[in-house]
């Protein structure tokens, strides 16, 4: 059996100033919650089974800033194109990006095919069994490779996503507030692990979080600890965990150029590989910035006669909300291409790699 944390490691993560709950909450009555009232997802091995390391692997890059709800039909859709990791690595990364499409942090689907050209290749297409070995590879960060660790080969490791940082910030009334509490939340997660069942234990901290121990209104009266947890105790669980608030999301301004052929044809390119939207296809654009362009007419791709349409084209990046003006030139059917341009038909849509905020400027068709 993997070693846990040694006791000095549990004891140094306990001493800290916030209050300790009324009794160490005991691993074995959140399993038993778990067996209970598990979650039935397309990526969770049945009971008993061996978790696949890909399909955990893949689940949790999709996750990551995206709700269950929303990754579902984009994992079934990878999981049936490219069943293995040996598949995923040997596909182009454009039919990646293509089939990635709408659900956002792009620089995920590029991690995602470097990181299963990295294990075809140095690995033999077997993920590796350990922290520190999962962490050597493209795209993967600690709460991935804890993940991958614990769910798919039971080793004692905390992947402390949002659920459990929230779980754990209650159990301890934890008043450092996130993201500066990152290393103290997933410190005392540590604390908590049981002595078997890690993976178990990984995915019952995730469930808990997720339909229980809600940022809004947790069912305390329901969850298996609510008698050692110290925010239930003061009250207010929901102060927890605390935040600091966030600066306001600034607004960039630029024109997208839809350039349509008689023949239906749009015009289209790539975006640089690296950087936002690294790889995208996208209808060409002056460059995204605080202010409207002063002269957007330089930008545009070729000579016509464009106009402007209607009610400008919002979205919303993680950063920063852009709001795109959409001009629109109609050309002959014969039209050539500019230089790192292609014309794309309406039927070969679904086959490029149009982000979301494109999909909105083609919707102007």
């Amino acid at each position: 059996m993997p070693a846990r944390p040694d006791k000095a490691t549990r004891r140094a993560a306990a001493s800290v100033t916030e209050p300790a709950p009324a009794a160490r909450p005991d691993p074995a009555l959140l399993l038993a919650w778990y067996d209970r009232h598990r979650r039935t997802l397309p990526w969770r091995a049945a009971p008993g089974l061996r978790q696949d390391p890909y399909r955990v692997f893949l689940s949790e890059i999709m996750l990551q800033q995206t709700t269950v709800v929303t990754v579902r039909p984009y994992y079934e859709g990878f999981l049936a194109r490219w069943p293995t990791v040996a598949d995923l690595a040997a596909a182009p990364l454009e039919e990646v990006l293509s089939a990635w499409a709408g659900l956002g942090y792009y620089a995920r689907a590029r991690n995602l095919h470097a990181c299963a050209r990295a294990v075809a290749e140095r690995h033999g297409g077997h993920f590796p069994d350990t922290e520190a070995a999962l962490l050597e590879l493209p795209g993967i960060g600690p709460y991935t490779a804890a993940a991958i660790a614990s769910i798919a080969y039971e080793r004692p490791a905390a992947p402390v996503d949002g659920n459990w940082e929230r779980v754990i910030a209650r159990l301890f009334a934890v008043e450092i507030p996130l993201p500066k509490a990152k290393p103290r939340l997933r410190a005392l997660g540590l604390t908590l692990l049981p002595d078997a069942r890690f993976g178990d234990f990984a995915q019952a901290m995730m469930d808990l979080g997720a339909t229980l121990c809600t940022p809004r209104k947790p069912a305390c009266a329901l969850c298996p600890w609510r008698e050692p947890c110290a925010a239930r105790a003061e009250g207010e669980p929901e102060r927890y965990p605390l935040k600091v608030a966030k600066a306001a999301r600034p607004t960039r301004q630029g024109v997208a150029f839809l350039a349509v052929r008689a023949d239906g044809a749009v015009l289209t390119r790539s975006r640089p590989p690296q950087g936002l939207l690294g790889g995208m296809s996208e209808v060409p654009s002056t460059p995204w910035e605080g202010d409207a362009p002063a002269h957007p007419a330089a930008h545009a791709p070729l000579n016509a006669s464009w106009r402007a349409l209607n009610a400008p084209v919002t979205h919303v990046f993680s950063h920063f909300a852009l709001e795109l003006t959409v001009w629109r030139a109609d050309l002959p059917a014969g039209t050539p291409a500019p230089a790192g341009h292609r014309w794309v038909a309406p039927a070969g849509f679904d086959a490029e790699a149009f982000p979301s905020v494109m999909r909105k400027v083609l919707a102007r068709l």
